[in-house]
């Protein structure tokens, strides 16, 4: 077998979702995430920045170091819905339809939206098909003087049917005890394996995985969900795909992935981020117009150059501990035998 036919494949579509999934072919998919639009009513924005070293810069990096930033320019989308069920609800749908008969779909939100949510993914896959509730908590960004801070995520594990579904228990990551001395030596260097409460830092906004997408995930937590709710070889299916965290760990673990996603920055996100697997490329649909693709693709272009020049200074003024972490994290990822360092997330959690 070649390495081209070996190799895991991506498509990525520039399209409204909704004019690709009835297309798909029913009970195509073994898996299935989605992180929409958590509706928080705000204009999501993520800036994009560079640092050099200044003496008079406005920041303290490594060893001390004086450095002056730069902005480059933002990435933002409107995300509000004035009624998020009925933008949701035929999406859940397709979702069901998608799956295959042990499949199972990953609905990521946030405290906002999470209840009426789980309520219409009880009547559409039915609620004995509710498998999990998972909790991604991290802890970062401001604090509220005025109420709890919230600082989680929600994510919703339904199974097409509850008595048939891929749980690769060997396959889950482990985690440090936090009590290691009560476990005895063995246990505590073997580690123990996750609860439904996943401790899981955002993706730094100097680290090595950052995009520049408002929205990204870290890939960590959509690894996971690969490796356990999926086998090698099986199609995955992203039809939110933003900066294409998923699509990532669908590629780095062997999994064949379909990614779709609307807006053009994110494609262009994913163009790069996935270049390793040389992803085919479509767009579908009057509602994306060709003119602001290519523009997309000419601003990234150069945004790509001055990343790339912004990635060194970066990384000169990470402080130890972000340089720690981030070696930690590239040490634990599983990478294709022909893959380039992961490019992947940056912050906020939201869809």
């Amino acid at each position: 077998m070649s390495d081209a036919a070996a190799r895991p494949r991506a498509r990525v579509v520039l399209a409204d979702n909704m004019e690709v999934l009835p297309d798909l072919p029913a009970g195509g998919f073994s898996l299935i995430y989605i992180d929409p639009p958590f509706n928080t009513g705000q204009t999501q924005r993520r800036a994009q920045l560079k640092t050099v070293r200044d003496a008079e810069g406005d920041r303290t990096g490594f060893k001390g170091q004086r450095y002056r930033t730069i902005k480059l320019g933002e990435r933002r989308y409107a995300d509000v819905f004035d009624d998020y069920l009925e933008f949701l609800w035929p999406r859940l749908e397709q979702a069901h339809r998608l799956l295959t008969a042990d499949g199972s779909f990953f609905l990521h939100l946030d405290y906002r939206e999470v209840h009426y949510a789980k309520i219409a993914c009880d009547q559409i896959f039915g609620r004995e098909c509710f498998m999990n509730e998972i909790v991604w908590s991290y802890d970062y960004g401001g604090r509220s003087k005025s109420r709890w801070s919230a600082k989680h995520d929600n994510i919703l594990w339904y199974a097409r049917d509850p008595a048939r579904y891929t749980f690769e228990y060997e396959a889950i990551d482990r985690i440090p005890y936090m009590a290691p001395g009560l476990v005895g030596p063995e246990k505590a260097a073997r580690g123990k394996t996750p609860t439904d409460v996943w401790w899981q830092t955002i993706v730094s906004p100097q680290g090595r995985e950052k995009t520049g997408y408002p929205t990204q995930k870290p890939l960590k937590i959509l690894e996971r969900i690969v490796q356990v709710h999926s086998r090698p070889g099986e199609l995955l299916l992203d039809f939110f795909a933003g900066s294409g965290s998923f699509g990532e760990a669908a590629l780095r673990h062997g999994r064949d992935v379909v990614l779709v996603d609307q807006n053009p920055e994110a494609i262009e996100v994913m163009r790069r981020r996935l270049a390793f697997a040389a992803p085919t490329f479509e767009t579908i649909g009057s509602g994306v117009a060709s003119e602001a693709m290519t523009e997309t693709i000419a601003a990234t272009e150069v945004l790509a150059t001055t990343e790339t020049i912004a990635a060194t200074d970066v990384t000169a003024a990470t402080s130890a501990t972000d340089e720690a972490s981030d070696a930690s994290a590239a040490t634990r990822a599983i990478r294709a035998p022909d893959a380039t360092p992961s490019a992947c997330e940056t912050t906020d959690a939201t869809a």
